[in-house]
């Protein structure tokens, strides 16, 4: 078995963003030269995340929406009171999760239709990785 391990790295311009990284972890798979096996995709900062969704701008919006609405940045957070203003942020990525998994058929992401691999970022304007691991034969 082999194993291929490659960082990618954001620094979005505003607080939340959401990144269709899809072309990035397929450049990964090519450089790994695995054909079968799993990729791991997984943020490695506790304010962003990393999920499997269709790339469509309503959706996207949907999702700001319904976050904001959840989990509004403006409220009375604890974690603020240590003199960060990013409880929200935090909170945000445990409802969308850390990392996604997904099979590697063929040298290719074997996906679902529409399905497409995000960064998203909760608490951006700094540098921040992903970590891509891939493994298999």
């Amino acid at each position: 078995m082999k194993s291929y391990r490659e960082e990618l790295w954001f620094q979005t311009e505003s607080r939340r963003e959401y990144v269709n990284i899809t072309a990035q972890v397929e450049r990964a798979i090519q450089q790994s030269g695995i054909q079968e096996g799993m990729v791991l995709v997984n943020a490695m900062h506790i304010t962003a995340s990393v999920y499997i969704n269709d790339d469509e701008v309503g959706l996207l919006q949907d999702y700001e929406r319904f976050l904001e609405q959840l989990v509004p940045h403006s409220a009375d957070y604890q974690h603020n009171r240590t003199g960060e203003d990013n409880g929200d942020a935090h909170i945000k990525r445990q409802i969308m999760g850390r990392e996604v998994v997904v099979a590697l058929t063929k040298g290719a992401l074997d996906f679902g239709p529409w399905e497409q691999i995000f960064y998203a970022e909760f608490d951006g304007r700094r540098r921040k990785r992903v970590l891509v691991k891939i493994i298999g034969e």
